[in-house]
């Protein structure tokens, strides 16, 4: 099985030397539910257009810097993008900016939070468990890092977790026992090192208030549920595909 993975953010300049770029934090998460799907890279920053939804088994997009309201050409494409994923009948999965893109591509809206910044191990309540996730505790725990958030959820979208800071942060799109799309604001895919080092770059160069700083890099040694998550959407993958190709 092979993920097409639309990569629409990058790693911070000042830590390049150290974590390189978003993919093989995609690619370790994606190993960890099931080492043998493979990923397929496509940098939209640097004009990679994959051509058709039926390339890939599968798609994942990632986070970004930017928000779903920016003009940058390659946002309204890569909503149009994921509007064929999901009329193409391709499982898909969204991280962050992607979560956000996502709502909006279905019917939904995203914006510029109020709250500001949320940034550390943040704990979300599941509200609803469908079968993928039967095993899920009644809360979750990921590294946040965000200011946007969904603001309206599509029709057809059930709410599967929320906290008192982000009320829409996990989402499945048609039936939720088998849906169409999937999509997160946390980051699953953010190990603790990583994480800390952004947090405490971001409080320095003055974007992230320092007391919300401070109280995020205390957060971080909390136990997250980052493999339990892998191990659910890989299955919904596999089970997705497998189902289509028995069609």
């Amino acid at each position: 099985m092979q993920l097409g993975l639309l990569q629409v953010g990058k790693v911070a300049d000042e830590l390049l030397d150290k974590y390189e770029e978003f993919p093989p934090f995609f690619e370790d998460f994606i190993a960890s539910g099931d080492p043998a799907i493979s990923i397929r890279r496509f940098n939209i920053l640097r004009g990679e257009r994959p051509g058709d939804p039926r390339d890939c088994d599968g798609w994942l997009i990632s986070g970004s810097a930017r928000g779903v309201y920016d003009d940058d050409p390659w946002i309204a494409e890569t909503k149009a993008f994921l509007q064929a994923i999901r009329a193409a009948g391709r499982p898909l999965l969204g991280i962050c900016f992607g979560h956000q893109l996502m709502a909006e591509a279905f019917g939904g809206a995203a914006g510029l939070s109020e709250k500001g910044w949320g940034v550390g191990v943040h704990d979300y309540q599941v509200l609803h468990r469908p079968g993928w996730m039967e095993e899920a505790p009644p809360v979750l725990s990921f590294h946040a890092m965000h200011r946007d958030q969904v603001t309206r959820l599509p029709e057809d979208a059930t709410l599967l977790a929320a906290s008192d800071f982000c009320e829409i942060a996990m989402v499945a799109y048609g039936d939720p026992e088998r849906p169409d799309a999937i999509s997160i604001q946390p980051h699953p895919e953010f190990e603790r090192p990583f994480a800390e080092d952004l947090v405490a770059l971001r409080t320095g160069d003055g974007k992230i208030k320092a007391e919300t700083g401070r109280v995020a890099l205390e957060s971080y040694g909390r136990p997250v549920d980052n493999r339990a998550f892998a191990r659910w959407v890989t299955a919904y993958f596999t089970s997705h595909i497998g189902k289509a190709a028995a069609a």
